[in-house]
């Protein structure tokens, strides 16, 4: 098994793409289970490091048996090929290995945010069908309350304290006294059945009672191996669900496209695994490739630049939000950047304005990179399309991964539009998810058979294809205001506002209108020292109105404090189209 050499050194049969260079659009992809891809990292690199949690490294070898005795301990506990095991965990070590653990037994991980409310809590256990639920201590009763009518195995308690460093680990839980004594008169007790409640060690303290050597399913690339949640920006989130193949093609490809990921570089692993980003590139990508991942399993914007000074990282891959914290540090050295080689992108739009400022930074502060954007989709594992290092135009997501196409075709049809011409971005590859979990109706609008006889995924994205090839990403079809049968773009509309001197930030949404079908309102946050005001009204209209046709004017002006953000921090639209609506929305009667 030599495929991932065959990658680095770029012996396959490959076709390359000008604006990138050199770089390969055609891989071979082998039908192999998540975790065989690992294996073969650990048997070539076994005393490189594979993650480091607060200081306490761990091997590529040592990993790897950690995920053997966690496979034999799911084996023991009754889980088998087709059974799915819930991780509702942020990034710490029993996280990532009962990831691959899970997949090692032939079962699906069903990953889900820590963060998430009882009731999500309830419906991704239900919808998934889970047998088993990874969590930490302090969600054991949200967790127990919202599966106390469910089927559940085993609730497995773990803490981020876990697996730090003994002194790092004794700071943390005196820390957490603190905060019980603190918070007790808040506590309300209730009581639950915790008869299927184990420890993390007493769960794999099972594992050595199981002496078969059926505990590793092999060669199951086309099997369902993750279900990962859409954000739910726009609508109720689904459960999407991957196979083996599609996240092990985003691993190769993603080697293939950041020039960092080779063995023995590093990278901050912020993104969360909940999240395709997180999961696909800042992890797996990362261990297919023989990196160290720094395992942050709560990002603390403060500690940002503290924390890349002292690690060196190579890669650093993030949401807008990241690096807004990055260039907002007061970190004073001009060379604390030195060792970061890419800087990735994605998740959310990255306003132009940010990116200027942010090359601008990574440039008096040591890094030779250029802040890369990408176009991605929980649905197609993370990211299609990624623009090349040396390469920027306004709007552009760049060029797709291997063996990836990307054509733009008319809302609502299956006609290919001409070049510039904006439509919905339509996606075909290997990362194409499998479908949605128990919802064949909106798996049968998305995954929509063309007259060339591929399946193409329908993105629900607007954008356009230049010249080029470069795929340029406008904003969601959903969030496409259609006003008096003109389509006005919210986000051209937001990329003017956020130049004007007063402005810090601005969302627009559609609202009903009983003639026109829908009207634009600017949710706007001011920066400090500015305040509503009817003269501040006027000149942010006159601004526009240089820039924007008179049809899409936005009606209002919606002064917020902060942008909401979804529980992945992406931008919460459903919620601001919810509160406009009620205050500015008007229907005909």
């Amino acid at each position: 098994m030599n495929f991932i050499s065959r990658v680095f050194n770029k012996e396959l049969n490959m076709e390359r793409v000008k604006p990138f260079g050199d770089s390969i659009t055609h891989l071979e992809y082998p039908s192999l289970a998540i975790y065989e891809l690992i294996k073969e990292t650990a048997s070539k690199h076994p005393k490189l490091i594979a993650y480091d949690y607060f200081g306490k490294e761990v091997s590529y070898q040592k990993f790897f048996q950690k995920i053997e005795q966690t496979a034999k301990a799911l084996k023991q506990i009754g889980i088998k090929k087709g059974d799915r095991v819930t991780i509702c965990m942020p990034n710490t070590p029993e996280a990532i290995i009962m990831f691959y653990a899970t997949n090692m037994v032939g079962a699906t991980a069903n990953m889900i945010h820590p963060l998430s409310s009882e009731n999500e809590i309830e419906y991704y256990v239900e919808v998934a069908s889970s047998k088993v639920i990874l969590t930490i201590t302090q969600l054991k009763n949200r967790v127990l309350k919202a599966t106390q009518n469910q089927n559940i195995n085993r609730i497995i308690l773990t803490s981020v304290a876990d697996s730090m460093p003994i002194v790092v680990k004794t700071a943390y839980e005196a820390s957490q006294v603190i905060k019980k004594v603190t918070n007790r008169q808040n506590l309300v007790a209730e009581a639950y059945d915790e008869s299927n409640v184990i420890s993390w060690q007493e769960f794999l303290n099972l594992g050595y009672a199981y002496s078969k050597k059926d505990y590793m399913v092999k060669g199951n690339g086309a099997s369902e191996a993750v279900i990962l949640y859409s954000g739910g920006t726009t609508g109720k989130p689904k459960g999407v669900r991957l196979s083996n193949n599609n996240v092990n093609t985003m691993a190769l490809q993603a080697v293939c496209r950041i020039e960092s990921a080779i063995p023995g570089n590093s990278v901050l692993s912020i993104l969360p695994i909940f999240h395709g980003f997180g999961l696909a590139c800042c992890i797996h990508t990362v261990f297919v490739a023989g990196m160290k991942s720094y395992l942050i399993p709560q990002f603390k914007p403060s500690e940002l630049a503290k924390m890349i000074k002292k690690k060196k990282p190579n890669l650093l891959a993030g949401v807008p939000t990241l690096y807004e914290a990055l260039i907002n540090s007061d970190e004073q050295s001009k060379t604390y950047l030195k060792s970061v080689i890419d800087c990735i992108c994605g998740g959310d739009i990255l306003k132009s304005e940010l990116r200027k400022r942010v090359n601008t930074y990574l440039a008096e502060h040591g890094s030779k990179a250029q802040i890369r954007v990408g176009y991605g989709l929980t649905e197609s594992v993370a990211v299609v399309a990624v623009c090349p290092s040396s390469y920027y135009k306004e709007g552009a997501v760049g060029l797709p991964m291997p063996d990836t196409f990307i054509k733009i075709v008319k809302p609502g049809t299956f006609k290919e539009c001409r070049v510039n011409k904006k439509g919905e971005i339509c996606v075909y590859g290997p990362s194409q998810m499998m479908g949605y979990l128990n919802e064949p109706e909106e798996t049968r609008k998305t995954l929509v058979k063309h007259s060339d006889g591929k399946t193409w995924l329908h993105t629900g994205d607007i954008g356009y294809k230049n010249q080029e090839g470069i795929i340029f990403f406008e904003s969601r079809l959903k969030r496409l205001i259609i006003t008096s049968g003109y389509n006005v773009y919210p986000q051209y509309m937001e990329e003017l506002l956020a130049l004007h001197p007063a402005i810090e930030a601005a969302v627009v949404v559609g609202v009903p209108h009983p003639y026109k079908k829908q009207v634009p309102v600017a949710n706007i946050v001011l920066k400090s020292n500015y305040y509503p005001s009817e003269d501040l009204n006027q000149s942010i209209k006159n601004y526009l109105q240089k820039s924007v046709a008179k049809y899409a004017m936005p009606i209002a002006y919606e002064y917020i404090k902060s942008v909401p953000k979804t529980l992945i921090g992406k931008v919460n639209y459903k919620k601001l189209e919810e509160e406009c609506t009620k205050k500015y929305g008007k229907v005909k009667k």
